[in-house]
């Protein structure tokens, strides 16, 4: 497994081939008509591009869906503090009816299933009710220029046991499930006296800053009288290299190593986990770490289905794109986390990050208005900027490390520095979908928030 996350997080050679996929020629949509455009997935790339494309409308452009088996957006890099209840996900989620009024493009509840590229349809699973009644039949979507941009979720990497018995957070719903799963668990504390035991695989940036998050969700707790004594909170975080961070310089690993351990968190690293139980995380070298709650935060993967469209994928199902983010059907495009591009002269693929995603949307943004006005004309390719990366210790400490390029040559920041950069992050986010000065008036609802509401969800 050790060998299996540090593929996941250097990057992975592909399944096939490993030079750029190769398009056939484009069809120029329905004869010289306006073009559909199909946008899968309602994440950082998909949302973002689904939301300038809507509003923005030309004669080259008839229609923008966007498809997305969930029914609200949640900036990914913030599932963490939705996970430990330090934010509140009624008031961070866009909801994509809402946010397809505001932009004007189409909303379509469902989940891809298949694709018929012939027909130029993708196709749509049944949608059920929790007691199991079929609420819509499956059904096609025709598209012209088809956008995937459908995530990531964690990699299990075949460990036995995770599947039953742990959590994931790499989607709202899941993020939202394990907050009402510990919320459940500290009412129990609080009325039994036992003792909490949270036990966290992957030692990347969502393992860390989920840790660092339940650390101020049990101070929190125990000032609200929810838990009685901090101590019977316990929060362990396993990884399976020798360092935390291992996409960061070493000096932010073992900073954050350090502030961690201070803030009573046990660490552990090279800890290859060899099973998920009922009792906890069994190690290869035969130690049981005890934990009541599991959370599986290791390895990035792709789902599974985009294996079966006939398009050239990696071991960890992600589409290969060319550097127009092109797939190898030039009709179809893919951004973000379930996309492999390798820029120029590098040995591995840009990381599965919302910075990637971000720019991947940006492009296309700006590249497939032009594309379809001059069907035929080559836009010049994609051009990545490492602007670095930050990880968020909650309100106790941040680190960031700066990208190299134009004034920039690396380097770290910390503290109040880092801590505003990672909130701009997100403030930016918002920005791109809402709006400048609405994004402003969100901004300043959550201060206030902060001020007036409990620090921690309690109900």
């Amino acid at each position: 497994m050790e060998n299996a996350v540090n593929q996941a997080e250097q990057g992975e050679q592909p399944v096939t081939e490993s030079q750029e996929p190769q398009a056939r020629k484009p069809q120029h949509p329905r004869n010289g008509h306006a073009a559909r455009i199909v946008v899968v997935g309602g994440g950082v790339a998909g949302l973002e591009v689904a939301t300038a494309l809507g509003k923005l409308k030309s004669e080259s452009i008839d229609t923008v869906t966007l498809v997305d088996s969930d029914s609200a957006h949640v900036w990914k890099p913030m599932l963490h503090t939705i996970a430990a209840g330090t934010r509140d996900l009624a008031q961070q989620q866009t909801t994509y009816l809402a946010q397809a009024t505001d932009a004007d493009f189409a909303y379509q509840p469902g989940e891809m299933c298949g694709l018929d590229r012939e027909a130029r349809e993708i196709l749509l699973a049944p949608i059920y009710a929790p007691d199991g009644r079929e609420l819509v039949a499956g059904r096609r979507l025709a598209y012209d220029k088809l956008v995937i941009a459908v995530g990531s979720g964690a990699n299990d990497f075949g460990t036995p046991g995770v599947h039953e018995h742990c959590f994931m957070i790499d989607s709202r719903r899941k993020a939202d499930a394990f907050n009402q799963e510990i919320r459940l668990r500290m009412v129990r504390c609080m009325t039994s006296g036992e003792q909490l035991q949270v036990a966290i695989v992957g030692g990347g940036a969502t393992g860390v800053e989920l840790a660092a998050e339940l650390v101020q969700l049990a101070e929190s707790a125990t000032a609200y009288g929810a838990l009685g004594e901090a101590a019977k909170f316990r929060i362990v975080l396993i990884e399976a290299g020798s360092r935390l961070l291992p996409s960061f310089p070493e000096e932010i690993s073992e900073a954050t190593r350090v502030r961690l351990q201070a803030l009573g968190v046990s660490v552990i690293v090279g800890g290859r986990v060899s099973r998920a139980t009922e009792q906890g995380f069994e190690l290869a070298n035969g130690e049981l770490v005890p934990a009541s709650l599991r959370v599986w935060a290791a390895g990035v993967k792709a789902p599974e289905f985009l294996m079966q469209l006939g398009l050239q994928t990696t071991r960890s199902n992600q589409l290969l794109v060319n550097d127009e983010m092109q797939t190898s059907d030039p009709d179809i495009y893919a951004l973000g986390d379930c996309a492999s591009y390798t820029l120029p002269g590098k040995q591995e693929a840009l990381p599965p990050t919302a910075q990637v995603a971000h720019q991947q949307a940006r492009y296309l943004i700006e590249t497939l208005p032009h594309v379809l006005e001059r069907p035929g004309a080559k836009p010049v390719g994609f051009a990545y900027r490492d602007f670095g990366a930050l990880v968020s210790l909650a309100h106790y400490d941040a680190y960031g490390s700066l990208g190299k390029f134009g004034l920039f040559n690396g380097g770290v920041i910390r503290g109040r520095m880092a801590m505003l950069s990672h909130i701009m992050l997100y403030r930016s986010h918002q920005a791109r979908l809402y709006g400048f000065w609405r994004g402003g008036l969100l901004w300043l609802i959550d201060l206030m928030n902060a001020r007036l509401r409990p620090s921690i969800r309690l109900d």
